[in-house]
């Protein structure tokens, strides 16, 4: 079963953007930098790449596998 099938329509778009952010990233936290541009700003510290990394997780991915697509 493809990943997209276990994945509710409203998640697969925030995915898509998100796997779009980690694409055109050099790093994790500059990915990070840009999904949490708000909310890290409302933080005393942030962790911007282990937010993504466990984001990325829930649905079985990592940073480096979106990279090497």
């Amino acid at each position: 079963m493809a990943l997209q099938e276990n994945i509710d329509p409203f998640d697969r778009v925030q995915l898509a953007y998100v796997v779009q952010v980690c694409r055109s990233a050099q790093h994790l936290s500059d990915a990070g930098r840009v999904l949490f541009e708000r909310s890290r700003k409302e933080k005393k510290m942030s962790n911007d790449a282990d937010r993504l990394r466990k984001y990325l997780a829930k649905f079985d991915l990592s940073f480096a596998q979106i990279r090497a697509w």
